[in-house]
């Protein structure tokens, strides 16, 4: 199945000194925008979270999406 991602939001805390919040909330903020109004190709939820999580480096929080119709 295709998805397009609508929305997603990321857990950007790291537990490291050289990490501010400053960091962590910028991150937050920017990284959402490479990822919302892309498609990816997944097997079901599962996969699309997993494929996410590996690309961006970082855990979902949150998402939305629409399956995209079959092409024919």
């Amino acid at each position: 199945m295709q998805f397009l991602l609508t929305h997603v939001t990321f857990d950007c805390y790291l537990d490291d000194e050289d990490w501010t919040e400053k960091d962590q909330d910028e991150t937050e903020q920017h990284l959402p925008k490479a990822y919302i109004g892309t498609v990816w190709q997944a097997d079901d939820e599962e996969d699309l979270l997993e494929q996410i999580s590996s690309k961006s480096g970082w855990c979902v929080d949150s998402y939305d999406y629409t399956i995209m119709p079959a092409k024919m």
